[in-house]
């Protein structure tokens, strides 16, 4: 993260935007993230990256709120997939399939003219590419995908 913006953590815990030289709230992270705006926090003493620590504060915050994306059934699954054999793969599989939605979402706002039909045949076929993509590394970070399949399936 070199081009992004530096916000200073305060023992006080007051946030500092050095891009903007002013003391900032976690809503205007919120509005960091967004807008798009790379950045990272640190501790004002320590030089510790706190980045992950303060977007889960935001998500805590917006999960709180009235509407909330994670049941209680995801975030036990959630808790579940932590030290177990597959944690990195699910990681890498929430974080393709974040950004695949992102994508969809976007592709869905400009072609709102366009026949529906072909923009859901155009979904479904990359959906399918990412998942096979996604199954085969699963199955290679397990060493099932390296095997010779004898019966040409």
């Amino acid at each position: 993260m070199s081009d992004s913006r530096i916000i200073k953590k305060y023992p006080n815990r007051r946030l500092y935007d050095t891009g903007e030289s002013r003391y900032i709230t976690l809503s205007d992270i919120r509005s960091l993230v967004l807008t798009g705006v790379e950045f990272q926090v640190q501790d004002s003493n320590s030089g510790e990256d706190l980045t992950r620590s303060i977007l889960l504060q935001i998500i805590m915050e917006e999960e709180s709120n009235d509407k909330p994306i994670f049941s209680v059934a995801v975030l036990s699954q959630l808790i579940r997939f932590y030290g177990g054999t597959v944690q990195g793969v699910f990681a890498q599989y929430l974080e393709e399939s974040l950004s695949m939605f992102a994508k969809q979402q976007n592709m869905f706002t400009p072609t709102a003219g366009q026949d529906p039909l072909q923009n859901v045949s155009k979904l479904a076929q990359q959906n399918m590419k990412m998942w096979s993509d996604m199954q085969k590394a699963f199955l290679q970070s397990t060493g099932l995908g390296d095997r010779d399949d004898k019966d040409g399936k």
